[in-house]
């Protein structure tokens, strides 16, 4: 049976919706534990505006965590355009560095909303796995990393990044491993 969807919210709605979900990701980078009352009150809407448009912290939380992962996914296609591929898949690897590390209240969040029995499930990293895809066959085809490494593989190899300490200085390791990966990517290229 078809999902039914939604339709269009109001372009007011919107701009609510919207408002409630830069004050959540901005409150709750901050603050895990940050009120829902307080971020409707930053944002300038009502209590009934707000749990109309997100009924629980469960549902805030997880629509940060998908929008914000979207735009980190996004970002691969428009570095692919204005850059080679080899430079678009290192600008996005520090993209998702910053996002890892300047987001860590989110990630607190998240975990909290998912981590008690009955929540809901932390959603799949789907269109960061898109956009690494992208990227791996953008470089294969160029010959400038190693044939057949899986967006799996790339993943494994990055996950390093949410090891790093978010309060100290994480910027000089983050590049020294992305730098490493790179490395280990391009060993084996065709065309070097």
């Amino acid at each position: 049976m078809p999902q039914k969807k939604d339709p269009p919210l109001r372009s007011d709605a919107r701009r609510n919706r919207e408002r409630i979900l830069d004050v959540a990701l901005a409150e709750l980078t901050r603050c895990a534990d940050a009120p829902l009352s307080a971020i409707a009150k930053k944002a300038g809407v009502g209590q009934g505006t707000f749990y109309r448009n997100f009924p629980n912290r469960e549902a805030l939380v997880l629509e940060i965590y998908r929008h914000e992962m979207q735009q980190v996914a996004d970002s691969a296609a428009q570095l692919l355009a204005t850059r080679t591929p080899e430079q678009a898949l290192r600008a996005w690897m520090d993209r998702l560095a910053e996002f890892a590390m300047t987001k860590a209240g989110l990630a607190d969040a998240i975990r909290q909303a998912t981590g008690a029995p009955g929540s809901p499930a932390k959603p799949a990293n789907t269109p960061v796995t898109a956009a690494a895809e992208l990227l791996l066959r953008a470089n294969e085809e160029a010959g400038t990393i190693r044939p057949g490494i899986t967006q799996d593989d790339f993943l494994l190899a990055i996950a390093g990044l949410w090891q790093l300490d978010p309060h100290d200085d994480w910027q000089p390791r983050a590049t020294r491993l992305l730098d490493l990966v790179m490395d280990g990517l391009r060993t084996g290229a065709s065309g070097r």
